[in-house]
């Protein structure tokens, strides 16, 4: 199972923050009638209860705004289920903090490097502690919400500039596949001609080496037939010496 998978996974399964029981959404006529009533019921109240309504109005907005409430259909009926309003105790945090490290060694989270099985933990651990933290304290649940969604922000932004370089380096790295591709063909055109070459020059060699000794014989049959054809001249030479010699010599007698 690829990483991917395993997020995917991982958030329909798992989840760390502590939501209520799933409740009944109402039909519209319902709704309708449900607002009549309170309107017609309406009755002043304390200054004191005024405060403590919008104190939970204020806090229900933020525990909305650290994860949205689930809604989902089931057997023609809509469900809605919110963020829990409990407090944490330290029993709480306990199983929060096992129940972590069950799930990072279940599902083969990386102990080094990045990781998106680690991360979707991380944040569901962060949104339980936001959520604790403003069930104590409204403004300061609101203000890690606004930390969260900052850092978010900016693990987006270096995810961007990453994919940015990583296409760039991609399209780099093809080009060079296809140069390296191109220079390998060449070479072994190159590797081709030099073969044919060597082969050529193997030939014209053998031609050589062929025409030289043919012209070395050709030297030595002519030198040859001088040498025979100057000693026979000398030879005719001297029989005719002598016999000149013979012819003069009995006249000066």
């Amino acid at each position: 199972m690829s990483v991917d998978e395993n997020v995917l996974l991982l958030q329909s399964k798992v989840n760390l923050v502590q939501f209520e029981k799933p409740i009944l959404i109402a039909n519209i006529n319902q709704t309708k009638q449900n607002k009549s009533s309170v309107k017609n019921n309406v009755r002043p109240v304390e200054s004191g209860d005024d405060v403590d309504e919008c104190e939970r109005q204020s806090c229900d907005d933020v525990l909305n705004r650290i994860l949205p409430p689930k809604e989902w259909e089931k057997d023609g009926k809509t469900f809605r289920q919110c963020l829990s309003h409990k407090p944490a105790t330290g029993i709480h945090v306990k199983k929060l903090s096992e129940k972590f490290d069950i799930y990072l060694r279940e599902y083969n989270a990386k102990e080094v490097g990045i990781c998106p099985i680690k991360q979707e933990l991380y944040g569901q651990c962060f949104n339980e502690l936001i959520r604790q933290v403003t069930l104590n304290c409204t403004e300061r649940g609101y203000m890690l919400i606004q930390i969260r969604d900052e850092i978010q922000m900016t693990i987006d932004a270096y995810k961007e500039l990453y994919e940015s370089v990583l296409a760039n380096g991609i399209r780099k790295l093809l080009w060079r596949e296809h140069k390296k591709s191109d220079l390998s063909t060449k070479v072994e055109q190159l590797i081709s001609e030099n073969e044919n070459l060597e082969i050529e020059l193997a030939e014209i060699n053998l031609m050589t080496e062929k025409l030289e000794q043919d012209a070395a014989e050709q030297r030595n049959a002519a030198i040859k037939h001088q040498t025979e054809e100057i000693a026979s001249l000398k030879k005719s030479n001297q029989l005719i010496k002598v016999q000149l010699e013979s012819i003069i010599s009995p006249k000066r007698v």
